[in-house]
């Protein structure tokens, strides 16, 4: 989902700090209408907006305990699998011209395009259940860890709800407010999307074209570089002491911080040593893997946070680029 960026505290920690359903939130409420005021809304359009919005325990209980909480092989099989992939090359073929455009014009791959669509609503199949107001305004109200984030993504969905005319009543995504083909949530959507067939609107919800440039311009403004590699597996399933696997903060390794005599490659790759790195971990079931993650890497967590989800992505759309026939 572009640009939630969720954390990774555990499940355990992020659950005993949510507020309460009945708590007392109207200092956090009379925050929101002040900046909604200072925006340009009146108080009617405002309380007006807040009305149409419930509380929703299942959004906290959905973001207490997210997929990205599992081990990556409990995880990866929930992505890559033969019915994803089967709909990914369908999806691909389809819209095959407006894919090439999208990836010519944003210079992105278009293997990357199809398949951020493709895990993130399995091509539009799966968009959300959770009415979109509902889900940021619990999160912006009763869930303390990410209050302020989420609070100003219930102010975006109100400046995006104007902007282009949506239907709140009617609007539904993730529990964390993502909506659309390619999961944007409200800033994301306001900032990054386009109108890719010229019709006069963005509609990342209904329009899989406007959608298919979004996400290409998505990765595009987060300085994608085409042609570069994205992540390479090492050969050591343990870490020497000095490094640590990536956490989700900037990135402060370079490749010739990690590679050494104790931890190499596992296939022979030129690269450039002075360029920014990760260690990404995998857990296995009987073992850990260990992956070099790159620039590219990187701005698939701009999506995502979570490496799992990053990785996913990337050996989806690997899969895609060697299946695809034109």
């Amino acid at each position: 989902m572009a640009a939630l960026t969720l954390g990774l505290t555990s499940p355990t920690t992020q659950a005993a700090t949510v507020v309460a359903a009945d708590g007392d939130i109207s200092p956090a409420k009379q925050a929101f209408i002040q900046a909604q005021l200072d925006a340009g809304f009146t108080e009617s359009e405002v309380e007006q907006f807040l009305a149409k919005a419930n509380y929703n325990q299942k959004v906290i209980d959905a973001i207490t305990t997210p997929w990205e909480a599992k081990p990556w092989h409990l995880y990866q099989p929930i992505f890559l699998t033969e019915q994803r992939l089967a709909k990914g090359i369908e999806f691909w073929q389809r819209y095959a011209d407006t894919i090439t455009k999208a990836a010519n014009e944003f210079q992105v791959e278009p293997e990357i395009i199809v398949a951020i669509i493709g895990i993130e609503t399995f091509y539009g199949g799966y968009l959300g259940n959770y009415p979109v107001i509902d889900a940021l305004y619990t999160l912006g109200f009763h869930y303390t860890p990410r209050a302020k984030f989420f609070s100003k993504e219930l102010a975006n969905l109100q400046m995006l709800a104007k902007e282009e005319q949506l239907d709140i009543s009617n609007l539904k995504g993730s529990y964390a407010g993502a909506m659309g083909f390619g999961q944007f949530i409200p800033s994301s959507y306001r900032h990054y999307a386009v109108d890719f067939d010229n019709d006069g609107q963005r509609d990342l919800i209904g329009n899989p074209i406007d959608a298919i440039g979004s996400v290409a311009n998505y990765f595009h403004q987060h300085r994608w570089q085409k042609g570069e590699p994205i992540a390479l597996p090492l050969t050591n399933h343990t870490l020497p002491e000095h490094l640590k696997v990536w956490q989700g903060e900037k990135l402060h390794y370079q490749v010739a911080d990690i590679l050494s005599p104790q931890i190499s490659l596992a296939q022979n790759t030129d690269l450039d040593i002075n360029q920014p790195a990760m260690i990404v971990e995998l857990v296995q079931a009987q073992q850990t893997d260990y992956w070099l993650g790159l620039h590219n890497f990187y701005v698939i967590t701009r999506y995502n946070r979570s490496p799992l989800y990053a990785m996913a992505v990337y050996q989806f759309s690997q899969q895609l680029k060697d299946s695809y026939v034109k």
